[in-house]
Formats: structure tokens, C-alpha cells, sequence
């Protein structure tokens, strides 16, 4: 879901996955990290009607995801890194 920076409260178990468009940050919770850890996820916005998702509320926008899976050599160099920032960090 997308909330105004400040809106939503990070807890100790959600996992920083990255920034987008230079200083916004995509948290997953810790449980959704397990389920998708081996997994390449984009996401994307387009402009349409979507179910219930926070950014079609005020912008008449919907977000589409494509998945797949991580190689082996790809969960390796995942290894290596280790698991993203939590909240608590």
C-alpha cells in the first residue's frame, strides 16, 4: 500500500527492500519477505481501476507486479549480502 511519508509506522520486524525515485522507501513485512525472498518483483503503477489498493483511492491508479524466481547463482549472491535493514536498525 502507499501511504504519505510519515504515515505509516514501521515496525521492528518490516525489512527495507530498497528506495524508489531517489528517497522513497518500499518496506515489506518480515513474513511477506520470507514468502518472497527468492523472488524478483517489479512493480509497477498504471493508470486504471484496481480492488482496493491505497493508490487508486485518490489517483485512479493500479499497481501490476511481475514475479520470478531467483537462479541459483542469484540466491548465492543473496547469501553473501545477507537480509535487508529491519525497522528496528
Amino acid at each position: 500500500m502507499c501511504f504519505l511519508r510519515g504515515e505509516f509506522r514501521i515496525g521492528a520486524g518490516d525489512l527495507l527492500l530498497g528506495v524508489v525515485a531517489g528517497d522513497t522507501p518500499v518496506w515489506i513485512g518480515a513474513t511477506q519477505f520470507e514468502y518472497w525472498r527468492y523472488s524478483q518483483m517489479v512493480l509497477d503503477a498504471a493508470p486504471g481501476r484496481a480492488a482496493g489498493m491505497s493508490l487508486e483511492a485518490s489517483e485512479a491508479m493500479r499497481f501490476i507486479g511481475q514475479v520470478r524466481v531467483f537462479d541459483d547463482a542469484e540466491v548465492a549472491a543473496l547469501a553473501l549480502i545477507g537480509d535487508p535493514p529491519h525497522g528496528s536498525d
